[in-house]
């Protein structure tokens, strides 16, 4: 494997895009359910883990919480910071 930090970083964030989306159309539906939901706070948790992209995607697409500053300003915020991250790990992996 020629860029193993480049690997794990890739596979880290298809995962935890994957939980992102199942967690955001999870809440949807138990929303329109009138079940339990998920927190806001485990939403934004689980964003600022590397899945503000897809959960910032998942809620545009299913129009959830696209009302609450909380989200619409702070994931696009998060998204940023992932692509600085993203940047500084492709430089130490000596690809830029």
């Amino acid at each position: 494997m020629k860029y193993p930090l480049l690997s794990f970083y890739i596979t880290y964030l298809c995962a935890v895009s994957l939980i992102a989306i199942f967690a955001a159309v999870s809440d949807k539906i138990k929303a329109k359910l009138g079940k339990w939901r998920i927190s806001e706070s485990a939403l934004l948790t689980i964003s600022a883990f590397g899945g503000a992209f897809a959960m910032f995607t998942a809620m545009l697409l299913i129009r959830h919480k696209t009302r609450h500053t909380r989200f619409m300003a702070g994931l696009p915020i998060m998204i940023l910071f992932h692509l600085i991250l993203s940047l500084g790990i492709l430089r130490l992996s000596g690809i830029i």
